[in-house]
């Protein structure tokens, strides 16, 4: 019996038609509990409207030319291009390094229904604007009863 055979995922299987790229998803995201996450760079997901979203990134010490924000088959990654320390002075001695300038790069996986409108730095902040496109055969009707 592997791991697969006792997720929780497939105890939901049952309940569930058409579902089953997102359970695979899942159980690919999970693994089998040992994938370590770095923290770096901090990120927020935030619901920006009743079908907006909004993912936050801190990118201090970055330019829109240092970061890049690729897209493909539902894997959303922001990640460095080019990493430059920034120079010191002759005569200027670091005493802490605290604003990192490391390379990075961080995924997010992207609902099938969700659209990604685009990306803004500003301020150390870059923003990727995200929007659930909901097909008119989902959205809410009236079924008329003859």
């Amino acid at each position: 019996m592997t791991s697969k055979d006792l997720s929780i995922f497939n105890s939901l299987r049952p309940f569930s038609v058409g579902y089953d790229s997102i359970f695979d998803q899942f159980e690919s995201m999970l693994g089998n509990g040992s994938v370590v996450q770095s923290n770096y760079p901090p990120y927020n997901i935030r619901k920006a409207g009743k079908d907006k979203y909004a993912i936050e990134v801190a990118v201090a010490g970055f330019n829109k030319d240092d970061v890049e924000v690729e897209y493909e088959d539902n894997l959303l990654t922001v990640k460095t291009k080019n990493v430059k320390r920034t120079e010191e002075k002759e005569g200027d001695e670091v005493i802490h390094r605290g604003i990192s300038q490391r390379s990075f790069a961080r995924s997010f996986t992207i609902a099938d229904d969700v659209k990604v409108n685009g990306a803004e730095l500003k301020d150390g902040l870059l923003t990727i604007s995200c929007e659930k496109i909901i097909p008119e055969m989902k959205k809410k009707r009236l079924i008329e009863v003859k």
